[in-house]
Protein backbone atom coordinates (compact mmCIF):
# COMPACT_ATOMS: atom_id res chain seq x y z
CA UNK A 1 0.00 0.00 0.00
CA UNK A 2 1.22 3.36 -0.88
CA UNK A 3 0.32 6.35 1.21
CA UNK A 4 -1.81 9.37 0.47
CA UNK A 5 0.54 11.98 -1.30
CA UNK A 6 -1.20 14.85 0.99
CA UNK A 7 -2.71 13.63 4.45
CA UNK A 8 -6.04 14.31 4.39
CA UNK A 9 -6.33 16.55 7.03
CA UNK A 10 -4.88 19.54 4.93
CA UNK A 11 -5.32 17.93 1.23
CA UNK A 12 -6.83 21.16 0.12
CA UNK A 13 -9.40 19.76 -2.19
CA UNK A 14 -11.43 17.36 0.49
CA UNK A 15 -11.76 20.13 2.83
CA UNK A 16 -13.05 22.22 0.21
CA UNK A 17 -15.25 19.09 -0.81
CA UNK A 18 -16.82 18.38 3.11
CA UNK A 19 -17.16 21.99 3.23
CA UNK A 20 -19.67 22.67 0.10
CA UNK A 21 -21.37 19.34 1.95
CA UNK A 22 -21.74 20.99 5.38
CA UNK A 23 -23.38 24.10 3.01
CA UNK A 24 -25.65 22.06 1.28
CA UNK A 25 -26.71 19.76 4.35
CA UNK A 26 -25.51 16.49 3.68
CA UNK A 27 -22.60 16.82 6.59
CA UNK A 28 -22.81 18.03 9.61
CA UNK A 29 -21.19 20.87 11.54
CA UNK A 30 -18.38 18.98 13.18
CA UNK A 31 -14.82 20.43 12.88
CA UNK A 32 -13.64 19.05 8.97
CA UNK A 33 -10.54 17.85 10.49
CA UNK A 34 -12.27 15.99 13.28
CA UNK A 35 -14.43 14.28 10.56
CA UNK A 36 -11.49 13.23 8.58
CA UNK A 37 -9.51 12.18 11.59
CA UNK A 38 -12.16 9.81 12.12
CA UNK A 39 -12.59 8.64 8.80
CA UNK A 40 -8.92 7.81 8.59
CA UNK A 41 -9.24 5.41 10.83
CA UNK A 42 -11.58 2.90 8.50
CA UNK A 43 -8.85 3.39 5.94
CA UNK A 44 -6.14 2.14 8.76
CA UNK A 45 -9.12 -0.83 9.26
CA UNK A 46 -9.02 -2.31 5.94
CA UNK A 47 -6.20 -5.31 5.34
CA UNK A 48 -3.70 -4.15 3.05
CA UNK A 49 -4.87 -6.61 0.09
CA UNK A 50 -8.08 -4.93 0.48
CA UNK A 51 -9.19 -3.89 -3.49
CA UNK A 52 -13.20 -2.99 -3.45
CA UNK A 53 -14.66 -1.25 -0.56
CA UNK A 54 -17.97 -0.04 -0.26
CA UNK A 55 -19.14 2.90 1.44
CA UNK A 56 -22.65 2.44 2.05
CA UNK A 57 -24.93 5.27 3.02
CA UNK A 58 -22.01 7.48 1.91
CA UNK A 59 -23.70 10.83 2.01
CA UNK A 60 -21.26 13.31 1.53
CA UNK A 61 -18.18 10.70 1.11
CA UNK A 62 -16.97 10.00 4.38
CA UNK A 63 -15.80 7.86 4.89
CA UNK A 64 -15.40 6.33 1.18
CA UNK A 65 -13.40 9.90 -0.45
CA UNK A 66 -11.49 9.89 2.87
CA UNK A 67 -10.42 5.98 2.17
CA UNK A 68 -9.78 6.14 -1.79
CA UNK A 69 -7.71 9.18 -0.86
CA UNK A 70 -5.67 6.95 2.51
CA UNK A 71 -5.54 3.43 -0.27
CA UNK A 72 -4.94 4.84 -3.64
CA UNK A 73 -5.52 0.88 -4.64
CA UNK A 74 -8.39 0.47 -4.05
CA UNK A 75 -11.74 0.84 -6.05
CA UNK A 76 -14.27 2.56 -4.08
CA UNK A 77 -18.18 2.36 -4.27
CA UNK A 78 -20.27 5.24 -2.70
CA UNK A 79 -23.84 4.25 -2.35
CA UNK A 80 -26.61 6.83 -1.25
CA UNK A 81 -30.38 6.90 -2.15
CA UNK A 82 -30.62 10.27 -1.72
CA UNK A 83 -30.15 12.56 -5.41
CA UNK A 84 -28.69 15.23 -3.21
CA UNK A 85 -25.99 13.12 -2.06
CA UNK A 86 -25.03 11.52 -5.22
CA UNK A 87 -25.36 14.96 -7.14
CA UNK A 88 -22.52 16.28 -5.10
CA UNK A 89 -20.63 12.93 -4.91
CA UNK A 90 -20.48 12.86 -8.49
CA UNK A 91 -19.20 16.58 -8.20
CA UNK A 92 -16.47 15.72 -5.00
CA UNK A 93 -15.16 12.57 -7.27
CA UNK A 94 -14.37 15.39 -9.96
CA UNK A 95 -13.06 17.80 -8.42
CA UNK A 96 -10.74 15.52 -6.14
CA UNK A 97 -9.52 13.62 -9.47
CA UNK A 98 -10.68 9.74 -8.33
CA UNK A 99 -12.91 9.02 -11.40
CA UNK A 100 -10.90 6.37 -12.57
CA UNK A 101 -11.26 4.42 -9.11
CA UNK A 102 -14.12 5.68 -7.37
CA UNK A 103 -17.69 5.27 -8.60
CA UNK A 104 -21.11 6.66 -7.39
CA UNK A 105 -23.97 5.01 -7.04
CA UNK A 106 -27.58 6.03 -6.75
CA UNK A 107 -29.74 3.50 -4.67
CA UNK A 108 -31.08 1.86 -1.94
CA UNK A 109 -28.67 -0.64 -0.02
CA UNK A 110 -31.38 -3.18 1.27
CA UNK A 111 -32.75 -3.37 -2.71
CA UNK A 112 -29.39 -3.78 -3.89
CA UNK A 113 -28.38 -6.57 -1.45
CA UNK A 114 -30.76 -8.43 -3.00
CA UNK A 115 -28.73 -8.23 -6.54
CA UNK A 116 -26.04 -10.99 -7.46
CA UNK A 117 -23.70 -8.70 -9.06
CA UNK A 118 -23.47 -7.01 -5.73
CA UNK A 119 -23.72 -9.66 -3.10
CA UNK A 120 -20.34 -10.61 -1.00
CA UNK A 121 -18.64 -8.58 -4.44
CA UNK A 122 -16.76 -6.18 -2.51
CA UNK A 123 -13.81 -6.92 -0.01
CA UNK A 124 -14.96 -4.79 2.55
CA UNK A 125 -18.00 -2.88 3.23
CA UNK A 126 -17.82 0.74 5.62
CA UNK A 127 -19.95 2.79 7.08
CA UNK A 128 -20.26 5.81 9.57
CA UNK A 129 -23.86 6.19 10.45
CA UNK A 130 -26.00 4.61 7.97
CA UNK A 131 -28.43 3.00 10.36
CA UNK A 132 -29.37 1.28 13.51
CA UNK A 133 -26.42 -1.06 14.83
CA UNK A 134 -28.08 -4.83 14.10
CA UNK A 135 -29.41 -3.42 10.43
CA UNK A 136 -26.06 -2.20 9.17
CA UNK A 137 -23.85 -5.10 9.87
CA UNK A 138 -26.87 -7.65 8.46
CA UNK A 139 -26.86 -5.12 5.67
CA UNK A 140 -23.13 -4.70 5.37
CA UNK A 141 -22.36 -8.34 5.20
CA UNK A 142 -24.61 -9.24 2.54
CA UNK A 143 -21.83 -7.60 0.13
CA UNK A 144 -18.68 -8.42 1.48
CA UNK A 145 -16.87 -12.12 0.21
CA UNK A 146 -15.74 -14.87 2.93
CA UNK A 147 -12.12 -13.17 3.76
CA UNK A 148 -13.52 -9.40 3.97
CA UNK A 149 -14.03 -7.29 6.53
CA UNK A 150 -17.09 -4.67 7.54
CA UNK A 151 -15.99 -1.52 9.26
CA UNK A 152 -18.77 0.60 11.62
CA UNK A 153 -18.20 3.50 13.57
CA UNK A 154 -18.44 2.61 17.34
CA UNK A 155 -20.30 4.53 19.95
CA UNK A 156 -18.67 6.74 22.47
CA UNK A 157 -16.89 4.70 24.91
CA UNK A 158 -19.79 5.20 28.05
CA UNK A 159 -22.45 3.52 25.53
CA UNK A 160 -23.00 -0.13 26.33
CA UNK A 161 -21.84 -2.56 23.68
CA UNK A 162 -24.32 -2.72 21.12
CA UNK A 163 -23.22 -5.91 19.87
CA UNK A 164 -24.16 -8.13 22.46
CA UNK A 165 -27.35 -9.36 21.41
CA UNK A 166 -26.07 -9.53 17.86
CA UNK A 167 -25.40 -13.80 16.68
CA UNK A 168 -22.63 -13.01 14.93
CA UNK A 169 -21.96 -16.82 14.51
CA UNK A 170 -25.09 -17.04 12.45
CA UNK A 171 -24.40 -13.95 10.49
CA UNK A 172 -20.83 -15.93 9.50
CA UNK A 173 -18.83 -12.70 11.43
CA UNK A 174 -16.35 -12.30 13.91
CA UNK A 175 -16.03 -9.52 16.53
CA UNK A 176 -15.64 -6.16 16.45
CA UNK A 177 -12.11 -6.02 17.12
CA UNK A 178 -12.07 -2.66 18.13
CA UNK A 179 -9.59 -0.03 16.68
CA UNK A 180 -10.12 3.44 17.94
CA UNK A 181 -13.68 4.83 16.88
CA UNK A 182 -14.16 1.92 14.61
CA UNK A 183 -15.14 -1.68 15.09
CA UNK A 184 -13.91 -4.51 12.80
CA UNK A 185 -15.91 -7.51 11.78
CA UNK A 186 -14.10 -10.16 9.76
CA UNK A 187 -16.49 -12.78 7.51
CA UNK A 188 -15.46 -16.24 8.48
CA UNK A 189 -18.15 -17.88 6.28
CA UNK A 190 -21.21 -17.73 4.15
CA UNK A 191 -24.34 -17.42 6.68
CA UNK A 192 -26.54 -20.33 6.46
CA UNK A 193 -29.47 -17.73 6.70
CA UNK A 194 -29.35 -15.31 4.38
CA UNK A 195 -32.12 -12.79 3.73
Amino acid sequence: MQPAAVPPVEHEGLLRVLGEAQRIGTLGPAPLTEVIRHATWFADALPPETNRVIDLGSGAGVPGLIVALVRPNAQITLVDRRTKCTDALLRAVAVLNLGDRVSVHRGDVEHLSRQSEWRESFDAAVSRGFGPPHQTLTLARLFVRVGGVVVISEPPADIPDRWGDIDLGQMGLSGPYPLGPVGVFHVEHNSPTKP
